[in-house]
């Protein structure tokens, strides 16, 4: 059976700063929706180390810090890159259609 996919909006791209992110919970699903330069980057927002909400995490550059306990993550690739965490973000490719910020998820 082919996959089909979803496309999902999920805010305006004025609803994220520049060098910020947000929280959107949309078709159960808990995403941070990052602004970086005018590029717009969308992963899961819970960090995999633990409770930690990557969208209230510190931003520096292309790389969000945890504010549970400090591990990093790369918010283009979702690779790790400060230890406690291990274990890579889940990120959505990214798209702007007008105005909106929106990302496709398999049905």
């Amino acid at each position: 059976m082919q996959k089909t996919c979803a496309r999902i909006a999920l805010c305006n791209k004025g609803d994220v700063g520049q060098g910020q992110a947000i929280r959107i919970e949309k078709h159960g699903l808990t995403l941070a929706v990052f602004n970086l330069e005018g590029e717009y980057f969308v992963t899961d927002d819970a960090c995999t180390h633990g409770p930690g909400s990557l969208s209230e995490g510190c931003i520096e550059g292309d790389t969000v810090e945890c504010d549970f306990h400090n591990g990093a993550f790369n918010i283009r690739t979702g690779e790790v890159v400060t230890p406690p965490c291990m274990i890579p973000l889940k990120t959505y490719p990214a798209s702007v259609e007008g105005d909106e910020i929106t990302i496709a998820v398999e049905d």
